[in-house]
């Protein structure tokens, strides 16, 4: 069964172009994804459809309206009938979860989600209360709504749905170990100087795997050190002394640059 993907918003076509194109558009061609964008306009109250008031308590800016998204999904479900599969709905907004590789992991193994992009001063409490199953943040910064975290949920858990990318494609990517990814080269073999590692264009796989790794360390370790303590508690840590080993070389390398 495809994953199936509804999205609420209030501007579609600030959607409409991204799922269409690149990896996302090509698996909606090949069937892998579907997806359906609900103009959350439509679901407005009264004659003039509205989906936003003013803030109990007062203050600057308009909040989101409940009715409309509780319709909506109401719409969505009755759309796709009960043979949806496991259904996540979900809210953008500062206090969720942070987005990362094993989120999108959890997303990637359900069959139906539920996309509800806030805007203005923000949505009514009792959606998060009562219809979000789940709450995403991208990071600590203000966006003007949810449409642009949507897109990159829909992007990063399409290229995990089974046919979409090559087998093994996604397996030493940055966060698919836990750590980032090494450093990647393509032709020419030097550029501006820069060479190309001897090791990648020799063709010895068992060596080019321990470079990779070996790099993939050295990365994390200068640049996010917080997702290395959190690798060597990990499985793939754990399952193979040579990460250890490599990590030692990395460290050694490291304190003998900040000597020189």
């Amino acid at each position: 069964m495809p994953l199936r993907v509804d999205v609420v918003t209030l501007f579609p076509q600030m959607l409409a172009a991204g799922v269409q194109t690149s990896i996302v558009g090509r698996a909606l061609q090949a069937g892998h994804l579907t997806c359906r964008l609900w103009n959350l306009r439509e679901f407005g109250v009264g004659k003039h459809r509205l989906t936003d008031d003013v803030c109990y308590g007062g203050g600057v800016g308009m909040v989101m309206r409940p009715e409309p998204f509780f319709r909506a999904v109401e719409a969505i479900r009755r759309d796709a009938g009960p043979g949806a599969g496991e259904e996540r709905v979900v809210l953008f907004g500062p206090a969720g979860r942070r987005l990362t590789q094993e989120v999108v992991e959890e997303f990637a193994r359900v069959e139906h989600l539920i996309l509800l992009c806030g805007h203005y001063e923000g949505v009514d409490e009792r959606v998060r209360q009562l219809l979000a199953t789940d709450e995403i943040s991208l990071g600590d910064f203000v966006l003007t709504g949810g449409e642009i975290p949507a897109l990159a949920l829909i992007d990063a858990v399409t290229r995990l749905l089974p046919g979409v990318l090559p087998e093994g494609a996604t397996e030493e990517e940055s966060f698919s170990w836990g750590i980032l990814e090494y450093p990647q080269y393509t032709r020419p073999p030097v550029y501006h100087g820069v060479e190309v590692p001897t090791v990648l264009r020799q063709g010895n796989r068992e060596q080019i795997r321990r470079w990779r790794r070996q790099e993939a360390l050295r990365r994390t370790w200068r640049h996010r050190p917080d997702l290395l303590q959190r690798f060597r508690q990990s499985r793939v840590w754990k399952d193979d002394p040579q990460w250890e080993m490599l990590l030692e070389q990395v460290r050694r390398d490291e304190e003998e640059a900040t000597t020189e």
